[in-house]
């Protein structure tokens, strides 16, 4: 019996879980949106909420709580790496590093790079200064896996985008919602200039 057990298995061993888990919110927190399937998402999405409500606090022992959950790997190399095409390079969640900003030896391997836990310090969190939680958010996609033909979902972070981020439109709700309030505006402001008898 599963008393007093929380939390989703996935039907995988506790440190591939963990290891996943935290692969997924660094790959979150590097590109500001990710693609992987529904129960992934449901699972990754309290750890992240809970790291970015820690990482608010600017302190010594925030950035070592976000340390030992977080693998501090080097982020970013993807920016100076020739194989990613161009369009790839863009971010619309925050400025990337410059590329002299990243090293790499003679072996290809990376030298140095931007740490994780000081970006998500720096530039995750002052995002959702203030936000009291309801950080990232879950989008369901028209797209299926190919291997077993699982949905996928495009969990991302919640604060620049305007309109739908999947179609890259605003959306049908929002022209709606803004023709009515410039409808409303329209009507305040004639009541308000008509004169009284």
């Amino acid at each position: 019996m599963r008393h007093k057990v929380s939390g989703k298995q996935l039907c995988i061993k506790e440190d591939h879980r963990r290891a996943m888990i935290r692969n997924l919110a660094a790959g979150l927190f590097e590109h500001g949106q990710i693609e992987t399937t529904l129960p992934k998402a449901k699972m990754v999405q309290p750890f992240i909420e809970k790291l970015i409500t820690t990482a608010k606090q600017k302190t010594l022992a925030s950035r070592r709580a976000i340390s030992a959950r977080l693998n501090d790997r080097k982020v970013f190399a993807w920016v100076a790496d020739p194989n990613v095409p161009e369009a790839r390079k863009t971010s619309p969640y925050w400025e990337l590093p410059t590329a002299d900003a990243i090293e790499f030896n003679r072996f290809g391997e990376l030298r140095k790079a931007p740490r994780l836990v000081e970006h998500v310090i720096s530039k995750v969190a002052p995002k959702f200064a203030e936000r009291a939680g309801g950080y990232t958010r879950i989008v369901k996609l028209d797209k299926r896996r190919l291997g077993d033909g699982t949905d996928l979902v495009l969990l991302q972070l919640v604060g620049s985008e305007s309109g739908s981020q999947v179609s890259g439109r605003a959306g049908h709700r929002r022209k709606r919602a803004d023709k009515r309030a410039a409808f409303a505006s329209k009507k305040r402001k004639e009541i308000s200039e008509k004169p009284a008898p």
